[in-house]
């Protein structure tokens, strides 16, 4: 039976959820929850020497929330359909276009600083949701847990400056943002427009499912492209 230690669900809770409070009240996108969260928790484990095996198990619940919860990002998804049909070949455009520069971008610029194919295969499914990452990312060779790693980061990257990003290029219309960011930062992203807007929680969650399937299924084909091109 895995060792777990029993304070490690209330640190996570009590760290998000102050950091919740300081990033409402100081408007700063580095006062991200889930960064303050990491900044914090990370050099705790540290200092106590704590395994993250044991803490993961400690807090395994919220993990077992993350399916639930993601499958509710399909509510608002559902209230925003009659704008969906209306759009539908924009989207899909959009969402294709996005897909493919987010895997040819990170590829080909792990290719040209000198990374290894396989290191390339791990970063290019970075900018979809963890689980499809790390499928996509082993099936063309890749690692699947530095695929994880590079979804996370970038991830934590589009939530904390996706939406100055986009204020800064004068960007506002809702559904134009919403797609944005669930294109470039997934879940994380889409979780962070869903807390600002609910129209753009729900064009994120949409972009993050389109752009979830057709990485899957352009990856394996594109890869080897990118590989005679930038490698």
């Amino acid at each position: 039976m895995m060792t777990y230690i029993w304070w490690s669900l209330p640190l996570t809770l009590v760290v998000f959820f102050a950091a919740r409070r300081l990033a409402a009240r100081f408007k700063m996108p580095l006062l991200n929850p889930l960064l303050v969260a990491m900044v914090v928790i990370i050099p705790i484990l540290l200092v106590t020497n704590t395994p993250y095996d044991h803490y993961f198990q400690g807090s395994k619940v919220l993990n077992d929330l993350l399916q639930p919860a993601v499958v509710a990002l399909a509510f608002p998804l559902y209230e925003q359909l009659h704008q969906i049909r209306a759009r539908w070949k924009s989207i899909i455009t959009i969402c294709f276009i996005g897909s493919l520069v987010a895997m040819t971008s990170g590829a080909a610029i792990a290719l040209l600083m000198g990374a290894t194919p396989q290191i390339a295969a791990s970063v290019l499914p970075k900018s979809v949701t963890t689980p499809i990452a790390m499928a996509v990312g082993g099936s063309i060779g890749g690692i699947p847990a530095i695929s994880a790693v590079c979804v996370i980061f970038v991830g934590i990257l589009g939530a904390v400056f996706g939406h100055t990003l986009l204020n800064t290029m004068h960007i506002h219309t809702k559904s134009a943002r919403g797609l944005a960011m669930g294109t470039a930062s997934h879940a994380l992203g889409t979780a962070r427009c869903a807390e600002l807007d609910y129209q753009e929680g729900a064009f994120g969650s949409l972009a993050l499912v389109i752009c979830g399937i057709i990485t899957s299924l352009v990856a394996p084909f594109l890869f080897p492209v990118i590989l005679a091109v930038f490698g």
